[in-house]
């Protein structure tokens, strides 16, 4: 594969699908897989990789012929190969014979599924069609969806499928049959008065059933395919291939699949329009399975009841993503009305009901918040500081750096509105007023207005680090009057002449590193007024920076009253205007030797 890649340009191979022109080192064009007017596609020959926005898919050029040729992962490699002039490595022959022998189970289920279809349609199916009858299904949705039904038989479909030359090995190893420990019994049908749908997996082949039970009584009400050499049941979703490819029409919209809890949920999601959703079988979502989630979609959906049962789910479902999310790869929470899943809410409701829970899903991070408040009360400051600590040990479980700083953000800024110190004074207490002479009391708004000024100063350096490229000379020479400010300019500065960069996350690394995080933390909580003074989260580097310079120049206006220093006080002010650095760090050294 190493030498595939390093042979084939992928431009080459995609520029056949896509109209791409030259950017800089990438080329880009419009998205192969949604309808998009300014281009969103990128290729990167040197780093080997193609990237669309606007869809959030992203892969090599063999995923990329797997996903716009249909190809499957050995077609698209052969396919590469023959045109790079490559041979394909000879078969491991242990290999070829497993390959052969999936090959034959696939298409014994293949036949077995045929078996179940036409098993609805005669007699012994009646009670199992007026049961789908009962749930919205016509005989044209078994027919598209592929259900079919399994006698109430120990026989019924090995007679059928031996008559037809399967061996009995080959079907107890595809799970259709069960091989009792007594070797002196025959093996008997493990579906039996079971209501069948078929399960595929990603690509296309039929390697499973699902089986829901007529019988009221049955021990297990949904029996799957037990694990085989072509069925792992955490690797698949029901329906995945189809919602594959309704998800990549550009016509879809969506940002990701809808994961659902069961396949009467998806069924009736996909004859309601929704045709990209998908569900687990049985069991909390795995690894495997998010990861074909995401495959498809950066931000899939997944639905739960708004019941304490669906709740936990959903809190489930947190714990194995948090380690796996990243930039473009999230998941959101649909929570449908209590005691309601898709199939009852759509039947009753139609469409539009179950547009507007998609609508309202929450994201992620919202989910992760109220897992956290929901695991113990929260009346006591002990109660809340155990929140804190849940919420630290959740942000952990996240790998990506900036991801986990980005919630850690979030998820404490939430903290403190909700359970953090309050500034007003509760009950009827009112400290009593002492008297402050007006003298004291002008000098001491001074040094407030004094304070807030650098703080504001040195925090918008904080919010936009990329500001150090326009202002580190100005400000090597600042001396703030607060020694924590001073020495947090410090640590800023240092990082800068030895970076040389701009990325937010390794700057506050590098500060709490030099041991001041509680100042850094300190001015996080001044962060909207800061931003508000630099013009907001919409200004340009330039209008910042004309509002730095302005708050620098305010705050040198603030200083001392001191005649030696007033002449110098102007220059530098009109060196600010200037946006004269090499001028305005000249002054003020000139400044710091007459306050000494």
């Amino acid at each position: 594969m190493d030498e595939l890649k390093a042979r084939i340009r992928p431009s080459d191979v995609i520029g056949r699908h896509v109209k791409l022109k030259r950017q800089g080192r990438e080329f880009a064009g419009l998205s192969p897989f949604t309808n998009e007017k300014t281009p969103s596609f990128f290729v990167n020959d040197d780093k080997g990789f193609y990237h669309c926005f606007s869809s959030g898919k992203h892969g090599d050029v063999v995923s990329f012929l797997m996903e716009v040729e249909g190809l499957s992962f050995p077609e698209a490699v052969e396919k590469l190969a023959s045109e790079a002039g490559l041979e394909l490595p000879k078969a491991d022959p242990e290999a070829e014979k497993r390959a052969a022998r999936n090959k034959v189970a696939v298409n014994w289920m293949d036949a077995a599924q045929t078996f179940f279809m036409k098993c609805l349609r005669r007699d012994v199916g009646a009670d199992a069609r007026d049961y789908l009858k009962s749930r919205g299904l016509t005989g044209e949705d078994a027919q598209r969806f592929g259900i079919g039904f399994a006698p109430d038989s120990f026989s019924a479909l090995k007679d059928e499928l031996v008559q037809q030359g399967a061996e009995q090995k080959v079907l107890i190893e595809a799970g259709l049959l069960i091989e009792p420990d007594d070797r002196s019994r025959q093996p008997w049908d493990r579906f039996r008065n079971r209501i069948m749908f078929p399960i595929h997996d990603p690509r296309g082949r039929l390697v499973a059933f699902g089986g829901r039970a007529m019988e009221k009584g049955a021990k297990a009400k949904y029996l799957n395919s037990p694990e085989t050499n072509i069925f792992h049941k955490g690797r698949v979703l029901y329906r995945y291939p189809e919602a594959r490819k309704a998800l990549a029409n550009p016509q879809n919209g969506a940002r990701g699949m809808i994961v659902a809890e069961g396949y009467m949920d998806v069924i009736a999601l996909a004859k309601y329009g929704f045709e990209h959703a998908v569900a687990p079988l049985g069991t909390a979502l795995t690894e495997d399975q998010l990861g074909l989630l995401w495959r498809a979609g950066p931000e899939p959906i997944l639905c739960f009841d708004g019941d304490k049962a669906g709740l936990r789910a959903a809190f489930r479902s947190v714990e194995r993503a948090l380690p796996l999310i990243t930039p473009g790869q999230s998941l959101r929470f649909a929570m449908l009305p209590e005691g309601q899943d898709p199939d009852d809410l759509l039947r009753a409701e139609g469409r539009q009901a179950m547009e507007r829970v998609l609508e309202q899903a929450v994201p992620l991070v919202d989910m992760l918040w109220q897992r956290e408040i929901n695991a113990a009360p929260l009346s006591t400051p002990e109660d809340k500081a155990g929140l804190k600590d849940r919420i630290y040990g959740a942000l952990r479980e996240i790998k990506h750096d900036t991801v986990r700083d980005l919630y850690k953000t979030t998820l404490i800024e939430r903290f403190n509105a909700a359970y953090g110190y309050q500034k007003r004074q509760s009950g009827n207490y009112r400290p009593k007023k002492s008297f402050v002479p007006a003298q004291q009391k002008s000098a001491m708004n001074a040094n407030a207005m004094i304070s807030a000024r650098e703080r504001r100063i040195i925090g918008a350096i904080l919010e936009w680090p990329n500001l150090l490229s326009r202002l580190d000379d100005s400000l090597f020479a600042v001396n703030f009057s607060d020694p924590k400010l001073s020495n947090l300019l410090t640590a800023i500065l240092s990082y800068w002449q030895r970076t040389n960069t701009v990325e937010k996350s390794e700057l506050y690394s590098h500060i709490e590193a030099e041991g001041l995080g509680t100042t850094l933390k300190s001015l996080k909580k001044d962060r909207r007024l800061i931003m508000a003074a630099m013009g907001g989260s919409d200004a340009t580097l330039d209008e910042r920076l004309a509002l730095w310079n302005a708050e620098a120049e305010a705050l040198l206006g603030m200083s001392q009253e001191d005649e030696a220093l007033e002449d110098t006080r102007s220059r530098m002010a009109e060196s600010i205007r200037e946006d004269n650095a090499e001028r305005l760090k000249k002054l003020m050294r000139a400044s710091q030797r007459q306050r000494q």
